[in-house]
Parts: structure tokens; C-alpha cells; sequence
């Protein structure tokens, strides 16, 4: 809470008592996919077999269930975000190959991964808060052979939740995007992390979806395989701390010719924000599981 900055001090001081009686469960580190600056904080990590640690993931939400006396358990990931992983035949597309690779320790299956399928054992709905691609195949697979919810790709509190409502009415408008820049920085341990080239890839193609998602809805302003010039950066500024500055400007398309541009200056408390989100995620599970 004192190295993330988030909480003002004096929130911080009634919080206090709370939180110093608080200590976090150890959790999956797996260095190959999350950036090497990383190392660091990784200060209370499970040990043994990609499957052991697995057991003792399951084992937590286990023991929270019993623990707390709660009817249902939600899990939500928010840690950093991580590299994509490769789709790999006899790994991780389907359910039986994903469970057989977790066993055997296979490269390709990310910390997430492991989270989910061990949600989907024990039974409990799980949201991805981050762009990587967590729900492989096999985790899909698995999930819908369980009943169980999977879902999200990015808590998209910021720039890209913007970004997705602005295509969506221009498009909708008849005005058509043809370019879009956006430039990020930001000083948290989120844009340390994405400082590095995999992490930020993740990122940058979870902003490029919500763009494609939009142009692909609209067969009338777009021909079939055309694509928008879509520029993503994002720097990491220490001094900033969690507040990040994100600048967009949006080239469209009008009638007779014209062109229309929007430029946009946004400032994000992300850390906030993306508790703001956490918790609109949570309601609207809640709603689909009634």
C-alpha cells in the first residue's frame, strides 16, 4: 500500500491497522513470462512442480471457501500482465493435452493459465483482468466441458475502455476512422512491467481488437481485409507514479473528402480505476451466475 501510492496518506493511516494483519498468499512465478524487472518483488512464491503448485493453488480457494463460510468464489486476476504464449499442438489445445502438459511442467503454460484451470477444478467462475492470452484452447474446452464462467481480456479502465466507445459511435455515426495514435506513460509497477517488448505486446494487441472488432461490425465503410493505421506507445516515467497520461488522436474519414480529427488528453488514476472495474466485473458475474 506505502510503495503503491494509490491511497492518499491519510486513508492510508486508517486503513492501516487492517492491512498490517494481512499476508498474501504465496502465488505461481514463472520468470519466462513476465518482465526480468520483475524479479524483485517476487518475494513469496510457491516452489515444487508447474502441477504441485496447482494443488496448492487449489488448495487455497479451498480453504478460503471453508474459511470464510462464502456460498460462491469468483476468482479475478490482477496480476501483470504477461507474454503471449505460443498455441502449441499436444500442450495446450485441448483440455486433456492442457491437463497432460501441466503435469509435465510444458513451457507454454503461463501462471494464468494455471490459475484458471485450477478455478475451473474447483469449480469457481474466473476473470481475466489482463490483455495475455490466458484462455488457450484447452482452457476453453475444459471450462465448458465444467459449466464453468471464464471470461475477459483486460479490465480496459483507461485509454482502451475510451477507445472502444469512441470507434463504436463514429462507426455507428457513419464516420470513418482511418488512423489512430495513442501514447501512454505511466509510473506504476504496471508500466514497468510493459517497459518490456513481449509484455507490451500483449497490450498493444488487446488495444488493436477493440479497433478491429469496430472496422470488421461495419461492412459499409470498410472493405472486406481493410485495416486502419493504429499506433500504440507506451513509456514508463517513475516520477508519474499511478497516475498515467494517455494521449490519442483520431483521424476519420467524412464526407466529400473532409477529414475530422479528435485529439484527446486523458489523465488516469489507474490503480483506482481499476478497482472501480474489479468491482463492475464482480456485479456483472454475480448477475450472470443468478
Amino acid at each position: 500500500m506505502e510503495r503503491a501510492q494509490v491511497l492518499d496518506w491519510s486513508l492510508q493511516e486508517q486503513l492501516r491497522p487492517y492491512m498490517s494483519s494481512l499476508k498474501p498468499r504465496p502465488s505461481i512465478y514463472i520468470p519466462e513470462f513476465i518482465a526480468a524487472n520483475q524479479e524483485s518483488r517476487a518475494d513469496s512464491v510457491l516452489t515444487g512442480t508447474m502441477a504441485e503448485q496447482m494443488v496448492r493453488i487449489r488448495a487455497d480457494i479451498r480453504d478460503f471457501r471453508q474459511s470464510s463460510g462464502v456460498d460462491k468464489v469468483i476468482v479475478l486476476w490482477t496480476a501483470n500482465t504477461e507474454r503471449f504464449c505460443d498455441i502449441s499442438p499436444g500442450v495446450n489445445d485441448t483440455a486433456k493435452n492442457l491437463l497432460a502438459g501441466i503435469q509435465a511442467g510444458a513451457a507454454e503454460i503461463s501462471p494464468s493459465t494455471l490459475f484458471a484451470v485450477a478455478s475451473i477444478l474447483e469449480g469457481c467462475a474466473y476473470i481475466n483482468g489482463s490483455p495475455q492470452n490466458t484462455f488457450v484452447p484447452g482452457a476453453v474446452e475444459l471450462a465448458t466441458q465444467r459449466g464453468v464462467f471464464i471470461g475477459g481480456d483486460d479490465f480496459k479502465s483507461g485509454q482502451t475502455k475510451i477507445k472502444s466507445v469512441l470507434v463504436d459511435f463514429l462507426v455507428s455515426a457513419g464516420i470513418k476512422p482511418t488512423s489512430i495514435v495513442s501514447y501512454n506513460h505511466l509510473g506504476n509497477n504496471d508500466g514497468k512491467n510493459l517497459s518490456a517488448p513481449q509484455q507490451f505486446r500483449s497490450k498493444e494487441i488487446s488495444k488493436s481488437n477493440v479497433v478491429d472488432d469496430m472496422v470488421q461490425s461495419n461492412p459499409v465503410l470498410y472493405q472486406p481485409g481493410e485495416k486502419l493505421d493504429h499506433c500504440v506507445v507506451i513509456k514508463y516515467v517513475p516520477y508519474v507514479g499511478d497516475s498515467k497520461r494517455a494521449m490519442d488522436e483520431y483521424t476519420s474519414e467524412i464526407m466529400m473528402g473532409g477529414l475530422n480529427t479528435i485529439a484527446l488528453y486523458n489523465t488516469c488514476e489507474v490503480g483506482i480505476n481499476a478497482f472501480q472495474q474489479q468491482n463492475h466485473h464482480e456485479l456483472q458475474v454475480e448477475a450472470v451466475l443468478q
